[in-house]
């Protein structure tokens, strides 16, 4: 299967039912972004954290790598920073141009494969950011070199990503409180669900997921060249399994 043609539809469909990370940001956001009052997410619930960016973003030249969706471009667009936002998804880069036409910003959208920067030339950008999305991809290792080519010396990677462990579980019966252990890692929809799950999913047009170890995800950066200078965890309040553990976490890599 040609997975990023499949993931793009997947994402062009969630995007017409509404997904919660397809809803671009309100005016009022916008308006407090230009006023310096602004937040945004790597993971699902707790903000970046502020001193995680430049102090001043006025000029600054920001990749939001793999983050369509019209809700991370825009308010960093009005905060100052001149914006690039690349995505699989043609419906969700539709979304960032048009919170931008509303608001008058002005942000450059294109359509890629996080993997592949190659339209990028090396030490293009000041700062990457890469809300948890690389589980749509079977492999993050290109992502995390490709992401340290295109940074300028001191500037910084913001990658939010999922733990592992939640792949292990049934996650059907996880849905209903009932945690039982049944995949190893590495986790993939083509190769861990039965053929009438695998099916069903790509029937209902469902992305597919990919898990990556930690090795890969933290690990991986630091091969890639990367320092680690930043690093939290975060839940989602409507996954059961986040009542018993956090399984997302954000960190800021460095390229010294």
């Amino acid at each position: 299967m040609d997975i990023r043609s499949y993931n793009r539809q997947a994402w062009d469909r969630q995007v017409e039912q509404g997904n919660m990370w397809t809803v671009g940001v309100e005016p009022e956001a916008v308006a407090a972004a230009r006023r310096g009052d602004w937040q945004i997410l790597l993971t699902p619930v707790k903000p970046a954290p502020r001193d995680w960016f430049p102090a001043d973003l006025k000029g600054k030249e920001v990749l939001c790598l793999a983050s369509g969706g019209g809700q991370q471009g825009p308010i960093l667009a009005a905060a100052g920073a001149r914006v690039t936002v690349y995505d699989n998804s043609p419906a969700q880069l539709a979304q960032d141009r048009k919170v931008a036409e509303r608001e008058g910003l002005e942000i450059r959208t294109l359509e890629g494969d996080m993997r592949d920067l190659g339209v990028f030339p090396d030490e293009s950008f000041d700062l990457i950011f890469h809300p948890v999305s690389n589980i749509f991809v079977p492999e993050i290792l290109p992502v995390w070199r490709e992401a340290y080519r295109v940074l300028r010396r001191g500037g910084a990677l913001l990658a939010g990503i999922v733990n592992p462990v939640s792949y292990i579980f049934d996650l059907d019966l996880a849905d209903q409180g009932v945690m039982q252990v049944r995949h190893k890692l590495p986790y993939s929809d083509l190769t861990s669900l039965s053929a009438e799950e695998r099916q069903r999913t790509i029937a209902e047009g469902t992305p597919l997921e990919f898990s990556h170890s930690l090795e890969e995800q933290i690990g991986g950066q630091i091969a890639a060249g990367f320092v680690l200078t930043g690093f939290f965890e975060d839940v989602d309040p409507g996954r059961v399994i986040d009542q018993y553990l956090p399984t997302f976490i954000a960190t800021r890599a460095l390229k010294p």
